[in-house]
């Protein structure tokens, strides 16, 4: 019979490793005065556990930690905002929708111009969130107003969500939705905007394929933000938001740029290329964490990066108020964008 006793994370390991350290197995005979000790520990040890895991999915569990709304109404509230902005950008803004930038069926994005036609107009992409399993491109319009508004193009990128896709085909799905535009419009310069887990594809990329990235990150990237990402996966194996993704501690070391990043070599991304890495007031601590972690991982590599906490916001508004041309993250945006021109 096998005693499990239950063991805390080492220095310098996330929270969440402590949280969730599985019991490790020891061959113990055991008798039976023994034996009755050790279910009282095998119970506790389980009920333990189940608050571990609780406390994980309270973590990764966006909506939770929003104050100015109940929980349950949260992204109805979300979708409902960003439909509505997809619905204006239609129809007030000039658009080619459902481009096709691969052969697949999901491979599709929509382009909003501003009113005035350039050669070399400032281009912004965004990749939408919903942890890889929701959300779409025809209700994530919040920024195309306001930015196309100030003469850029809004590129929104739509790929194959779990179950449909995998972690790994999204990952070249982003990239092959880059390689397209920057052939498609070979005189402009591009911004990247990433809201939620999704953060994680662009840097994915970026850190899974470096040479790849650095001969386009050169031609004319001029920066990436990234709003509330997530950039270490394994923590999410444990939660429910891994049933669609089916995601296995394999592939959560492949497709997480934080892990990534702690075993590469230092390697420049040049000053053309720096990342912004954001964060809501009222996301969860897990969010924090794995923002500010990143971005010191980012500096500790050589990549010029920054970190901000937007006040006053959650997971969700901080996308939501995109709609204003006074949002301070549309300003931050802007700026992003008009400074590296």
């Amino acid at each position: 019979m096998a005693l499990l006793s239950a063991h805390s994370a080492g220095a310098g390991e996330a929270p969440w490793k402590a949280l969730s350290a599985e019991a490790e197995p020891h061959s113990v005979a055991l008798a039976p005065r023994e034996l009755a000790v050790f279910y009282t520990i095998l119970k506790v040890v389980l009920l333990q556990s189940a608050g571990i895991t609780a406390e994980l999915e309270k973590q990764y569990s966006p909506s939770r930690w929003v104050v100015r709304m109940e929980a349950d109404k949260v992204v109805g509230t979300f979708v409902q905002i960003g439909s509505q902005a997809t619905q204006k950008a239609r129809t007030t803004r000039r658009n080619q929708l459902d481009v096709p930038y691969g052969d697949g069926e999901g491979e599709r994005m929509d382009i909003y111009f501003p009113d005035e036609d350039s050669e070399a107009f400032p281009l912004f992409l965004f990749i939408h969130g919903g942890y890889w399993q929701s959300g779409s491109k025809d209700d994530s319009a919040f920024m195309v107003n306001p930015l196309t508004a100030q003469g850029v193009v809004v590129v929104l990128v739509a790929y194959d969500i779990a179950p449909k896709g995998t972690l790994d085909q999204m990952v070249e799905q982003v990239a092959r939705s880059v390689v397209f535009l920057q052939r498609r419009y070979p005189s402009n310069q591009s911004s990247f905007g990433c809201h939620g887990a999704p953060g994680q594809l662009d840097q994915a990329w970026c850190h899974t394929q470096p040479p790849r990235f650095l001969t386009v990150c050169q031609n004319r990237i001029s920066g990436f933000l990234l709003v509330s990402g997530i950039y270490d996966l394994e923590p999410l194996i444990s939660t429910s938001q891994n049933a669609p993704l089916h995601m296995t501690p394999e592939d959560a070391q492949r497709n997480s740029p934080q892990l990534r990043l702690e075993v590469a070599p230092a390697w420049p991304m040049g000053p053309a290329c720096p990342v912004l890495v954001l964060v809501a007031q009222h996301d969860s601590p897990e969010f924090h964490r794995q923002s500010r972690e990143f971005y010191e991982t980012l500096r500790r590599v050589g990549i010029e990066a920054s970190f901000q906490q937007l006040p006053g916001v959650d997971h969700f508004d901080i996308i939501e108020n995109l709609t204003r041309e006074d949002d301070v993250l549309t300003q931050i945006i802007l700026k992003t964008i008009f400074q590296a021109l």
